[in-house]
C-alpha cells in the first residue's frame, strides 16, 4: 500500500524537496529484506504541485550510513515538465537509472455507448508471470484528448515500472467519483515494445455502482498477443553549449547507427522546456537494437524563433549483457594462507554500455557551415572518419526542365547514410535551372562504397516540376566519382507523379558510351535503374463512413527491413483530381532500392483544410517486380477529434490478406512515331509481348490519362516508357501494338518499336526492333488499328571484364510470319437470330492469339450478321500456329443486340488448314444465360476445358495451394509421414442477426484430425453477385482437402484485420459426404477484433457438436458426351438418377456450369453419388425448360474414384418432345461393364382392376410408379389403355411398356391420381404387372379407395406385393463367415478361431474356426459355414483365439484379425465387422475379443418382407418467431432403409395450418420404411405468407411406437437464410 509522508516511524528517507533542502521521514513497516525499487509519487493537487526529485536516500534504521540505498532521479514529477509523469518507480543505480524500467503503453477505449464516459479516476493493475505490479493511477495521456475517458476515444497512458514478464491479466477500475462516476470501457490494449508483445484485453461492459453488476472495478483477461518487433531501451544525454544563445526552441532530432543498423529518426521532445543553454536533457527512448554504436546524426528542423543550438555533447546509453566478476564474500586469514592462486569467477550480468559524442559546434543558418545537423562518431572510434563528398547535380536540357523548390539529398553506402541533407549553397546563385550543374559540398561519416541516394524536393513552389539528368558524387577521399543517372522528371503533373527518386551507381564505361551517342541517348539507363529497384504502387483506400474524406495533404512512409524510403508525399493520383474521398481508392507509384521485406506502413496527413479528418479504410502496396501484394489494414480515424487523436498511424501487413504471383521483370519501351504528316496520336495506345509457346504479357495500356495522351506519341517524336510486365522468356516472337481509334487525331502511323531487356548473365543489354512503317488508322492502309509486329535485328550491349561495352547487331532470320485468317460467321436461321451490335473475335493457337480484333467490315454483306447469314472477315495476324480455341462478343449495343451465333470457321489462307468452331448458342443479356460472350474450341478438341470449378479445387488442395499465397506457410508442422487423399467437405455458414454482424472479410476453415494432421485453409470465397456474409444470411460451400480421418477439431476464421471487419457466427455445419456424417456447432459467438473476447480465429471441438448420421457417398468421375448432331447442345435443366445394387439415389440436377452440354463436347465433372455400387442403371431427365430444350444425348460414363470402376450407359438419341423417334424427355440407360450389360430389357404389362363398387370408376389421371430389384421405373402415366374410358367401375385396364430395364423382382407400386374430372374419387381393386422377360405376374392388392372424401381421404396408395407373402422363413439358418488376417508380419496363426453372434433375438452357439490346411495365414480370407438359429440383425461378435489341444500357452501368441464379414445365406443379409486387432491366443475359450457391426447390407428379399401397411404419425413444429407461419402448401417426403413414401401432401381440411408456435398433427398411411433415416420438408412458395420457420418434425411408426425426431430450426423462405425452401432433416436420438 502506498506511504504518505507525514511524519512516521523506523525507515529514514532523505529526500530533496524545496529547492536543496532535505527531508526526512521515519517510516514504519515490515522487513522486506534487500530493497530493489522505490516508487514516489504524489497526487497532483495544489497550485504548485510541480516537484523536481533529486533522490531518494533509504537507510534502515540502526543502519551505518554507509549502507544506506541511494536512488537517484532527478526529473520532474509534474504534468507539465518531462515526460507529465507524477509517479515514478527509482533503481538504485545512477549510471543509466532511466534503463531499467519497462514502459507499458494502455490504450484505454471507452465505449461508444450514450452516458458512458466517466470523470473518476481510473486505474491499473498487471499481473504477469514474474510478478504483478500496485494499483497504478492512469493520471497523464500520451495523446493529452484533455478531458479522459470520453464516449468512443481512446487515451494512451504510459506507465514506467518493473517487468513483470507475459501479463496474464489486468484489473482496472476507477475511484467512482465526480458527477458521471459510471463508466462504459470497451476494451484495453497494452504495448510492451521492449518484450515484443501487444496484448488485446477485451471488456465490453460497464463499471458502475448502478449499472449491471454494479462493480467499479474487474479483472479482465487477454483475448490476443500479438508479437510486435522488440526495440531495447536507450538513455540519451544532450548538453547544450555555454555559449550565449546557445538554446534552441527548434525541434531536435537524433538517428543512431550499428552494426545491426540504424534506428528511425527519434524526435527528442519532452513537456519541459529543453535545449536551453549549459543544461543536459535527458530522454528515454524506444528503438531498434543496433549493436555496437558507430555513429550518430543528430540536428533540427530550423524551426521557432531561436532555432540556432550550440551542441556540446550527446551521451548514449544502453544495457547489455557481458561477463562481470562476482561479488566474493569475506573469507578469514586461514582460508586466505591456504589458497596459493586467487581465481576470480564471472558471471553474465546486465551492464550499462556508455557512447559519448563530443561535438562543441554550433548547429545554425547563420553559424559556421549553415547546417542544421551534425553526424558524430564516438570517444575512442578510429575505423571512421569525416569525409567530404561533392555532390554534382545534373538539371536536364528539356523544356521546363528546372525547379525552384528545395531539393533534398540522402546518400547511402556501406557504413549507413548521410541522413537527409538540403542542397543550399550552390556554386550558381540561382540553383537547378535548365542544363545547369550545381555542385555542393557534404561533410559525413565516412559511407565506404556508395550504394544508392535518394532525391527528392518539396514541391513548395510555383514551378516546382524538375527533370534531373544525373548526380555525380565524388569522394574526395580517394578520388573515386559515382555515376548516378536519372533522366526523367520529379514532378507530380510528369511521368509517374513521383518527386522522389532512388537512384543506383552505374560503370563509367554506360555514361561514355551515353556520351557518344547523339540525340540525349542517357534514357537508356533508366532500364538499369529500374531492375535495381523496386516499384511499388500504392492503393489507399477511404472508408465508406460519413465525412470519411479528408483536405489534408497525406504522406507515407514505407519501412523494411534494411532500409525505409524516407516521408512519400501522396500528391500524384492519375485517376483522381480530388483525392481521398469517401468510398474513393487512390492509386500512386513509389520507386525505392533495396528496403528489404516490408515490415510496417506509416500513413499520415499534416491536419490541413477546411475538412483533415480522415477514415482510412485500408492501404495495398503492390510491388509487381517481387511477385508480392501486401494488404495495411487500418479501418480507424486519423483525426484530432476521433479516436486516440491521432493522425499519423503505424500499419502492419495481414499475414492472410498477402498474395503471391509470378514476379514481374522490366522492359524498356521505346516507341518511334513516325516523321510523316498526321503521324501523331492522341489515342489510347497499348502493347502486348509474346515469347515462345504463346506466352504473353497482358495488355499493357502506356498512358494512363488524356493528358499524357496528349503528350505522347507526336510526329517524329522517340517516346521511352519502363514498364513491369509478365516475364516472357528470353526470346520475344512478336509484339502486338494498337490504339483505342479515340480523341480528336486517332490515327497513328508507327515506324518501329524497339524492346530493351537486361541480360540474365552478366551485365548489359539487349535490344529487340520491331519495324513497322505502317498506319494504325480507320481512314489510312488497311483501316486496321492494331498490328502485329516479329523482329528484324537484336542489338546486344555487354559490359566486359576489362570495363569496355561490346556491342553487337544481329539479324533474325527465322522470324514468325505473317498470315491472313479468313474467318466465316455463321448466323443461326431462327427469328431474330441477327444482331446489329459490334462483335469482336480472338482466335488462340499454340504460338499465341491474335487479340481482340473488332469484326468491322465484312466482305460479302452490306449489312452484317443477319439471319442465316455467312460473312467473311480478313484478320492479319503472325503465325498462330495450330488453332484449338475462340473467343466471341459482341457490345450489346444498338437495338436489335440478341444475337444467335451458329458456328465460326477459320480458315488460314497461307496453310489452307479450315478449322471449325461449333456454337449454337444465343449472345444476349435477355435469353439463355444472359452471356454476350462465348470460349468456343476447335471441334474435335481433345485439351482441357476447365468445365469443372471442383477439378480446379481438388488440384490446389493436392498442391497446398491458396490464392493469398502460391504456397501455403503451415503454421504448425504436421506429424505424419503422408496426407491422405483428397475429399469434398460441405460447410454452411449462418450469420447472426444483430447489428453489424455481416463482414465482407474472407473466411477460411482449417480442420483437424487426428495428431495435428490438418488440411490447409479451405477458402469460402461467396459466389458471384454477393460482397458479404449478410446478417440473417446462410451460405453453403464446398471445399477439397485432405482427408485427415476422424474429424476432432475445426478452426474457423476470417482475414479481416480491422475493427470494421467484424462478424457474428450463428452456426457452423461440416458435412463429410465420404464418411456419412455431419457436424453442427452453435457457435453464436463473435469473431471481431473489438467485439465479444477480441478473436478473430475459432477453434470448436467436436465434442461439443451434435453429430449427424448423413448419407454416405462416393466420388465419382462422370464425362457426359454430347451428340455431333445440329443443334445437339442444350441450356435446359438436366437431372440424373443413379441406381445401384443397393438402393438408388435422389433426383440430381446437372449443373449447366455455363458451357456444358454442348455439341460435340465432352464434359467431365465430379459427382458425390450415394454409396449404392455397384451400378445398374441411370435415369436422365430434361424439364424442357431454357431457350434450346432439346438435347442429343450420345452417352455417359462414370468412373468410381475410389475402386476405379468403370461405366458406361448409351443413349444416342434425342431428349425432347418434339425430335427424335420416341419424342420423350426421359431415358433409362443399363449399366455396361465390359461389354455386359448389368440389366436386362423386358415388356411390362400393367393390367389395373378397377372395384365393382358404387362410384369407384375415376375420370383422373392415373399414374403409376413400380419399384423392384433394381430400382424403380420412375413414373408412368396410365394413358394409353385398350379401353376407351379408362378406370371405369368392374373394369380391367391392360397398359403395355415395351423395351424398359427390368427392375428383377418386384417389391411394391405407387398408384395416385391428380384428383382432377367431375368424378375423381376412385376405387382400386388390385394391379396386376407382368415381366414379359421374367414370365412371372406380380399382383399388388388394393381394396381401398383413393378419394378425397372416402376412406382416409388420401389419393397415393403404396401396395404391398402378394408373391412375397408366399416367402416363410424357418427357425433355422445357415451362416457364412469370411475372415481376413493382416497381411503383415506374425499376423497369422496355427490355433482355432471361435466366433459367437450376438443377434438382437438371440445368442449364436460357438462356432470353432478349425484351423485345417493352413489356415489364418499372413493376408488370406478364409470362409466358413455354420448352421444355426436365427439371430436376428447381428450387432456383434464375439472373437477368441484357441489352443487345439487346450493346452496352457507357453509363448505368449497372438493372431492379427483385420476384418469379419457374415452372411446369412437364406436372406442374404450382410453385416461387416471392422476389427483390425490382435487377438490373443489362450487355453479356454474365457478370453476373447468383442466387435460392433460397423456396416450391414440388406438384402432385397429382407426388404420385402418388411413391406406392411403402417400408419405413421407426423407432427411438424412451426416456430414461435416472428412471421415463423406460412399459407404455402406443405409436402414432406419420409426415408427409411426400405425405401421412401414419397411426396406427400400434407393438408386437413377447415384448419389453418403451419402457424406461428404450433404443432400440426397428420396420420398418414404408407408401407413400413423400417429405421428413418431422413425426411424432406418443402412447400410450394404460394400464398402471399409464404416464408415459415420449422422448428423440427416429429415421425412415429403407430405399430412399434418408436418415435424419430427431425431437428430443423431453419427458414424455409426464399427471401430468407439461404432462399431455400426444401430442407433435407436428419434423426436427432
Amino acid at each position: 500500500m502506498p506511504l504518505f509522508l507525514t511524519h512516521f516511524v523506523h525507515h529514514t528517507f532523505n529526500v530533496v524537496h524545496e529547492c536543496t533542502k532535505l527531508d526526512e521521514f521515519i517510516v514504519e513497516a515490515v522487513t522486506i529484506g534487500q530493497i530493489g525499487r522505490v516508487r514516489i509519487g504524489h497526487d497532483g493537487k495544489g497550485g504548485g504541485c510541480g516537484w523536481f526529485l533529486d533522490k531518494i536516500i533509504v537507510r534502515e534504521d540502526g543502519q551505518a550510513e554507509a549502507q544506506a540505498i541511494e536512488f537517484p532521479c532527478r526529473r520532474w514529477l509534474d504534468r507539465n515538465e518531462d515526460d507529465g509523469q507524477i509517479v515514478r518507480e527509482l533503481v538504485p543505480f545512477s549510471d543509466g537509472q532511466r534503463l531499467y524500467n519497462v514502459g507499458y503503453h494502455i490504450a484505454v477505449k471507452t465505449g461508444k455507448i450514450p452516458g458512458g464516459s466517466s470523470d473518476s479516476m481510473v486505474f491499473v493493475k498487471l499481473y504477469g508471470d514474474k510478478g504483478d505490479t500496485s494499483k497504478m493511477m492512469l493520471v497523464v495521456s500520451d495523446n493529452n484528448l484533455r478531458n479522459y475517458f470520453e464516449t468512443g476515444r481512446i487515451d494512451i497512458f504510459t506507465v514506467e515500472t518493473s517487468d513483470v514478464g507475459q501479463i496474464n491479466r489486468l484489473m482496472i477500475g476507477h475511484t467512482n467519483e465526480g458527477l458521471r462516476a459510471g463508466w462504459f470501457l470497451d476494451s484495453v490494449q497494452i504495448l510492451v515494445p521492449l518484450n515484443g508483445k501487444h496484448y488485446m484485453f477485451p471488456c465490453h461492459r460497464w463499471l458502475c455502482k448502478v449499472e449491471a453488476d454494479g462493480k467499479t472495478e474487474v479483472e479482465i483477461y487477454p483475448s490476443e498477443i500479438l508479437d510486435t518487433q522488440q526495440p531495447i531501451n536507450y538513455e540519451v544525454s544532450v548538453t547544450t553549449g555555454d555559449e550565449m544563445f546557445a538554446g534552441t526552441n527548434a525541434k531536435v532530432f537524433i538517428q543512431i547507427y550499428g552494426e545491426k543498423g540504424k534506428t528511425e529518426v527519434i524526435t527528442l521532445d519532452s513537456r519541459s522546456n529543453n535545449f536551453e543553454r549549459n543544461t543536459t536533457d535527458i530522454f528515454k527512448i524506444e528503438a531498434k537494437d543496433v549493436g555496437k554504436v558507430f555513429k550518430v546524426r543528430i540536428g533540427h528542423d530550423g524551426s521557432g524563433l531561436g532555432s540556432g543550438w550550440f551542441l556540446e555533447t550527446v551521451d548514449v546509453k544502453h544495457t547489455t549483457m557481458a561477463m562481470v566478476p562476482k561479488e566474493k564474500k569475506k573469507e578469514d586469514k586461514k582460508k586466505k594462507k591456504k589458497r596459493k592462486e586467487e581465481e576470480v569467477a564471472e558471471a553474465m550480468q546486465e551492464v550499462v554500455l556508455t557512447y559519448h559524442f563530443p561535438c562543441s559546434r554550433w548547429l545554425a543558418g547563420g553559424e559556421n557551415d549553415g547546417e542544421l545537423q551534425v553526424e558524430l562518431l564516438p570517444d575512442g572510434a578510429e575505423e571512421l572518419e569525416v569525409n567530404t563528398y561533392e555532390v554534382c547535380v545534373f538539371t536536364g536540357d528539356v523544356l521546363g526542365a528546372g525547379t525552384d523548390a528545395n531539393v533534398f539529398i540522402n546518400i547511402y553506402g556501406d557504413n549507413g547514410d548521410t541522413g537527409e541533407r538540403y542542397l543550399q549553397n550552390s556554386d550558381n546563385i540561382n540553383k537547378f535551372e535548365l542544363g545547369e550543374e550545381d555542385v555542393f559540398i557534404l561533410t559525413a561519416i565516412d559511407l565506404g562504397s556508395l550504394k544508392k541516394l535518394r532525391i527528392r524536393h518539396d514541391n513548395t513552389r510555383s514551378y516546382s516540376a524538375w527533370y534531373l539528368d544525373r548526380v555525380e558524387i565524388v569522394d574526395t577521399k580517394d578520388d573515386t566519382t559515382y555515376y548516378f543517372p536519372c533522366n526523367r522528371w520529379l514532378a507530380v503533373d510528369e511521368d509517374d507523379g513521383q518527386i522522389a527518386r532512388e537512384l543506383v551507381p552505374v560503370d563509367e564505361a554506360f555514361m561514355k558510351k551515353d556520351e557518344d551517342e547523339d540525340g540525349g541517348g542517357g534514357a537508356t539507363l533508366g532500364l538499369e535503374q529500374k531492375s535495381m529497384s523496386t516499384t511499388y504502387t500504392i492503393k489507399v483506400k477511404t472508408g465508406e463512413k460519413k465525412y470519411a474524406g479528408t483536405d489534408a495533404n497525406v504522406f507515407a512512409v514505407l519501412f523494411g527491413e534494411n532500409d525505409d524510403t524516407g516521408t512519400i508525399n501522396l500528391k500524384a493520383c492519375k485517376s483522381y483530381k480530388n483525392k481521398f474521398e469517401q468510398g474513393m481508392i487512390n492509386e500512386f507509384t513509389v520507386e525505392a532500392v533495396d528496403l528489404g521485406e516490408l515490415e510496417k506502413l506509416r500513413v499520415g496527413h499534416d491536419n490541413s483544410g477546411g475538412s483533415p479528418g480522415w477514415f482510412l479504410d485500408w492501404v495495398e502496396i503492390d510491388a509487381p517486380s517481387q511477385g508480392l501484394r501486401l494488404r495495411f489494414p487500418c479501418g480507424r480515424w486519423l483525426d484530432r477529434g476521433e479516436d486516440d487523436g491521432a493522425i499519423v498511424r503505424d500499419l502492419y501487413p495481414a499475414e492472410l490478406q498477402t498474395e503471391l504471383y509470378t514476379p514481374f521483370v522490366p522492359y524498356e519501351l521505346k516507341i518511334y512515331t513516325s516523321n510523316v504528316f498526321g503521324a501523331g496520336t492522341d489515342a489510347d495506345v497499348f502493347i502486348v509481348l509474346y515469347g515462345r509457346k504463346g506466352v504473353c504479357t497482358l495488355q499493357k495500356h502506356l498512358c494512363v490519362n488524356k493528358r499524357e495522351r496528349r503528350l505522347f506519341f507526336e510526329r517524329g517524336a522517340e517516346d521511352m516508357f519502363i514498364v513491369e510486365l509478365e516475364d516472357v522468356g528470353d526470346i520475344i516472337e512478336k509484339i502486338r501494338v494498337g490504339h483505342d481509334n479515340r480523341g480528336s487525331n486517332p490515327g497513328w502511323h508507327l515506324d518501329r518499336v524497339e524492346i530493351r531487356r537486361l541480360l540474365r548473365k552478366g551485365k548489359g543489354s539487349e535490344t529487340t526492333i520491331f519495324p513497322c512503317e505502317r498506319w494504325l488508322a480507320k481512314s489510312e492502309d488497311d483501316g486496321e488499328t492494331v498490328r502485329e509486329l516479329v523482329p528484324s535485328d537484336i542489338i546486344t550491349e555487354k559490359l566486359l571484364r576489362g570495363g569496355t561495352l561490346k556491342r553487337t547487331e544481329t539479324e533474325i532470320e527465322d522470324a514468325l510470319e505473317t498470315h491472313a485468317y479468313q474467318v466465316s460467321v455463321r448466323t443461326g436461321d431462327m427469328y431474330k437470330a441477327g444482331t446489329d451490335a459490334n462483335v469482336f473475335l480472338t482466335i488462340y493457337g499454340d504460338l499465341g492469339d491474335t487479340g481482340e480484333r473488332k469484326l468491322a467490315k465484312s466482305e460479302n454483306n452490306k449489312n452484317k450478321f443477319e439471319r442465316g447469314e455467312v460473312d467473311k472477315f480478313t484478320i492479319e495476324a503472325v503465325d498462330l500456329g495450330q488453332v484449338f480455341k475462340v473467343r466471341i462478343r459482341h457490345d450489346n449495343s444498338m437495338m436489335g443486340a440478341d444475337w444467335y451465333l451458329d458456328q465460326v470457321e477459320v480458315l488460314d489462307v497461307d496453310t489452307e488448314e479450315v478449322y471449325m468452331f461449333l456454337c449454337e448458342r444465343w449472345l444476349s443479356k435477355k435469353k439463355e444465360d444472359k452471356r454476350l460472350e462465348r470460349t468456343l474450341f476447335v471441334k474435335g478438341y481433345e485439351g482441357e476445358r476447365n468445365a469443372d470449378p471442383n477439378f480446379k479445387k481438388m488440384a490446389e488442395a493436392k498442391l497446398g495451394l491458396d490464392r493469398n499465397a502460391n504456397k501455403k506457410k503451415k503454421k504448425k508442422k504436421v506429424a505424419v509421414t503422408e496426407e491422405g487423399p483428397i475429399i469434398p467437405y460441405h460447410f454452411t455458414l449462418s450469420t447472426g442477426v444483430e447489428r453489424d454482424a455481416s463482414t465482407t472479410a474472407r473466411v477460411y476453415i482449417v480442420i483437424i484430425g487426428p495428431g495435428d494432421l490438418e488440411t490447409d485453409r479451405l477458402w469460402l470465397d461467396l459466389p458471384d453477385g454477393k460482397k458479404s456474409f449478410a446478417a440473417g444470411s446462410m451460405e453453403h460451400f464446398v471445399c477439397y482437402g485432405t482427408d485427415v480421418g476422424k474429424i476432432k477439431r475445426v478452426e474457423i476464421g476470417h482475414n479481416g484485420a480491422t475493427p470494421e471487419s467484424c462478424w457474428l457466427v450463428d452456426e457452423l455445419a461440416v458435412a463429410v459426404p465420404t464418411k456419412g456424417i455431419k457436424y453442427s456447432f452453435p457457435c453464436k459467438c463473435w469473431l471481431a477484433k473489438d467485439r465479444g473476447d477480441g478473436l478473430t480465429v475459432r477453434l470448436f471441438n467436436v465434442l461439443d457438436a451434435s453429430t449427424i448420421s448423413i448419407n454416405r457417398k462416393g466420388i465419382y468421375s462422370t464425362t457426359v458426351i454430347t451428340g455431333d448432331t445440329q443443334y445437339a447442345g442444350t441450356d435446359t435443366n438436366i437431372f440424373l438418377t443413379v441406381y445401384g445394387a443397393n438402393g438408388g439415389t435422389e433426383e440430381m440436377l446437372l449443373a449447366k456450369n455455363e458451357d456444358r452440354f454442348e455439341r460435340d463436347q465432352e464434359d467431365t465433372f465430379n459427382l458425390e453419388v450415394d454409396d449404392i455400387a455397384p451400378l445398374k442403371k441411370i435415369r436422365v431427365r430434361i424439364d424442357g425448360s431454357g431457350s434450346r430444350p432439346d438435347w442429343f444425348l450420345d452417352r455417359i460414363l462414370m468412373r468410381n474414384l475410389n475402386t476405379e470402376e468403370v461405366y458406361m450407359f448409351t443413349y444416342e438419341n434425342w431428349l425432347s418432345k418434339t425430335k427424335g423417334p420416341s419424342r420423350t424427355e426421359k431415358c433409362e440407360l443399363a449399366a455396361v461393364v465390359d461389354e455386359e450389360e448389368m440389366v436386362e430389357k423386358t415388356t411390362y404389362i400393367i393390367q389395373v382392376q378397377t372395384s365393382d363398387i358404387t362410384g369407384a370408376g375415376t375420370d383422373a389421371n392415373v399414374c403409376l410408379m413400380v419399384f423392384g430389384e433394381f430400382g424403380d421405373t420412375g413414373m408412368l402415366k396410365l394413358k394409353e389403355s385398350a379401353n376407351r374410358n379408362k378406370f371405369e367401375r368392374k373394369m380391367k385396364d391392360v397398359f403395355r411398356y415395351p423395351d424398359m430395364l427390368s427392375l428383377g423382382e418386384l417389391s411394391k407400386v405407387r398408384v395416385w391420381h391428380d384428383n382432377k374430372g367431375p368424378a375423381p374419387g376412385w376405387h382400386l381393386d388390385y394391379i396386376d404387372i407382368k415381366d414379359e422377360t421374367m414370365d412371372q405376374i406380380f399382383r399388388f392388392p388394393c381394396d381401398r379407395w383413393l378419394a378425397k372424401n372416402e376412406d382416409d381421404g388420401q389419393i397415393i396408395r403404396e401396395l404391398a406385393c402378394a408373391n412375397n407373402d408366399s416367402v416363410d422363413l424357418s427357425d433355422k439358418t445357415k451362416y457364412e463367415l469370411a475372415v481376413t488376417t493382416a497381411n503383415t508380419e506374425d499376423a497369422s496363426t496355427n490355433e482355432n478361431v471361435w466366433i459367437v453372434l450376438e443377434g438382437r433375438k438371440a445368442r449364436s452357439k460357438e462356432f470353432v474356426l478349425e484351423n485345417k490346411k493352413n489356415k489364418f495365414s499372413c493376408g488370406a480370407i478364409d470362409t466358413f459355414e455354420f448352421s444355426s438359429k436365427h439371430v436376428g440383425e447381428i450387432a456383434g461378435i464375439c472373437v477368441g483365439h484357441i489352443t487345439k489341444d487346450g493346452k496352457k500357452v507357453k509363448n505368449e501368441s497372438t493372431w492379427h484379425v483385420v476384418e469379419v464379414v457374415v452372411t446369412e445365406k437364406e436372406l442374404g443379409n450382410k453385416y461387416f465387422f471392422h476389427c483390425d486387432a490382435r487377438v490373443p491366443l489362450a487355453p479356454k475359450k474365457d478370453q476373447f475379443q468383442t466387435f460392433e457391426c460397423n456396416k450391414s447390407i440388406e438384402s432385397f428379399a429382407s426388404k420385402v418382407r418388411n413391406l406392411v401397411l403402417v400408419k405413421y404419425e407426423i407432427l411438424l413444429t412451426t416456430g414461435d418467431v416472428k412471421d415463423a407461419g406460412t399459407d404455402a402448401k406443405v409436402y414432406v417426403t419420409v426415408y427409411g432403409v426400405n425405401g421412401d413414401s414419397g411426396k406427400r401432401h400434407l393438408r386437413k381440411r377447415f384448419r389453418n395450418l403451419f402457424e406461428r408456435g404450433h404443432t400440426d398433427r397428420f396420420l398418414v398411411e404408407m408401407l413400413d420404411l423400417g429405421e428413418l433415416l431422413r425426411v424432406k420438408v418443402q412447400h410450394d412458395d404460394s400464398g402471399s405468407n409464404c416464408g415459415w420457420y420449422l422448428e423440427y418434425v416429429e415421425v412415429t411408426n403407430t405399430a412399434n411406437s418408436v418415435t424419430t425426431i427431425f431437428q430443423c430450426g431453419k427458414w424455409l423462405d426464399s427471401d430468407k437464410a439461404d432462399g431455400r425452401t426444401e430442407r433435407v432433416l436428419y434423426p436427432k436420438y
